[in-house]
Parts: C-alpha cells; sequence; structure tokens
C-alpha cells in the first residue's frame, strides 16, 4: 500500500480548506491520507461562523484505530482548535517518534473566522515546535507564534524555541507582484523561491502546501526536494482554482 499521512484537522464543509484539502492534496502528491478529526467547522468558501473542537479522547481514538491498520509515515496537522487537542497530538507523536511531522500552525482562517483562542493556542503550539519535521507558518502566524515582528527574527525564535526547519510563506506580505517563501534548515536558509502573485484569495492554500510536504515526505522525498514539488503543484492549482461567489475566495482545484 502507499504510505500514508494521518493528518489531524478540522472539517470545512465547503471543501476548501481542512481535511478535504489533506485528502486531495496528499492524493496528488502520490501518498495516501488517514483523518483524524479535530474539529466541526460551521463555515463556506468566504467565511467562518463558529466550530465545535472533538475531545482529545475521541481525537487520540480516531489516530490510535488506523496506527496499527496502514503504514503510516507522517503526520501533518492544521486545525487543532483547543489546547487539550494540542497536548494531545503532542503525546501521540512522542509515542511515535519514527513518524515525520509536518506543522501547520493554523489560527485563523484565511476569510479571518477563529479557529480558536489566538492566545492560547499560541501558548499552547510551543510543545509541538521541537517535535516538527518542518513548520510551515505564513509571516502572519510567524509573528504571532514568537511575537517579533521583524521576518528574520521571528524565523530565528522559532529555531530558538527548538524548531527543527521552517518554511516562511510571504503571501500575506506587501510584495504586489510577487510570493517569495524561504526554507530554513537549523537556523540557515537553504533555498527560497518567489512565483508571480495571482489575483485574488484562495481559501484553503495552506492546507494544501503543507499536506502535499507531508505526501511527498512519506514517500522519501527529502525536505528541500518535497517543498519545491509543493510549491511548483500549488502554484498551478491555485492558477486553475475556481470562484464560487464574484469577487470572493476561491477554492484550489486540486484535480
Amino acid at each position: 500500500m502507499r504510505p500514508t499521512v494521518l493528518c489531524f484537522s478540522g472539517l470545512d464543509p465547503s471543501g476548501g480548506a481542512g481535511l478535504q484539502a489533506d485528502i486531495e492534496a496528499i492524493g496528488q502528491s502520490g501518498a495516501h491520507a488517514a483523518i483524524a478529526c479535530t474539529a466541526l467547522t460551521i463555515q463556506n468558501s468566504q467565511q467562518v461562523f463558529g466550530f465545535e473542537a472533538t475531545s482529545k479522547q475521541l481525537l487520540l481514538a480516531q489516530a490510535n484505530a488506523v496506527v496499527g491498520d496502514l503504514p503510516i509515515k507522517a503526520v501533518k496537522s492544521g486545525m487543532l482548535g483547543t489546547t487539550d487537542n494540542i497536548a494531545a497530538l503532542a503525546d501521540f507523536l512522542r509515542e511515535h517518534p519514527d513518524y515525520l511531522y509536518v506543522l501547520d500552525p493554523v489560527l485563523v482562517a484565511n476569510s479571518g473566522g477563529s479557529l480558536g483562542n489566538q492566545e492560547t493556542l499560541v501558548k499552547a503550539f510551543v510543545e509541538l515546535i521541537p517535535l516538527a519535521t518542518v513548520i510551515t507558518p505564513n509571516t502572519v502566524e510567524l509573528r504571532a507564534l514568537t511575537g517579533e515582528d521583524n521576518i528574520e527574527q521571528a524565523t530565528q525564535k522559532l529555531f530558538e524555541m527548538g524548531a527543527q526547519a521552517v518554511l516562511v510563506k510571504g503571501g500575506h506580505e506587501d510584495t504586489p507582484d510577487y510570493i517569495r517563501n524561504a526554507l530554513y534548515v537549523n537556523g540557515e536558509m537553504i533555498t527560497e523561491s518567489k512565483c508571480p502573485r495571482l489575483a485574488g484569495e484562495y481559501h484553503g492554500s495552506g492546507c494544501s502546501l503543507a499536506s502535499f510536504i507531508a505526501g511527498r515526505l512519506a514517500l522519501g522525498d527529502q525536505l528541500k526536494i518535497a517543498v519545491q514539488h509543493a510549491e511548483t503543484w500549488l502554484f498551478g492549482v491555485l492558477k486553475n482554482a475556481e470562484t464560487p461567489i464574484e469577487g470572493g475566495q476561491k477554492i484550489p482545484k486540486r484535480f
């Protein structure tokens, strides 16, 4: 069977982000996706209205049910929703130290809707940071996690907090013509990429990128190669994204 990525993420009823984005992106990477649902959200492609988090007991029961059944090689987390779920995932990862782990530190939706209490989530993420093979924050999340405004200083702060590798995503920066991403390993930038900035906003782009990276890592790619594959794939699916509502966020066309 194909190597499996176990995803800890929330259910987005619109199918643009969350677990559906994970499943589609991992499938496109060539790996298989398994799911541990962290929350049921009330949202569409444009706005988050609320959510109900899974209990940590139910979350771990979902994950443990597939551990002995599927060839899990990597874990990917997105929306975790509560500090209990963050702590439960940390315990799970410590029990399975051989799993590669992609941490997408989701705090809010692209539409700005809350996916948990940001202040308490930021404090809890400290426990996950040293366990991650790579962390994939956008610059808003990077600043929130570290309390540093300067991007370089914020990135180095993550390494002081125990990070192994960080992919800094520049989509929220004021660069009207391009988006710059930079991959750091052990505090050193090992590669950067620039792509043309596409018009509009996209629902689920961060989920998709992190999940594709996790899929490629599960298949055996080195981190730098996995990131390059994921960035190339993501640009294509964003370029062909579909628009549910005129002027609203677009949904990546992952197939």
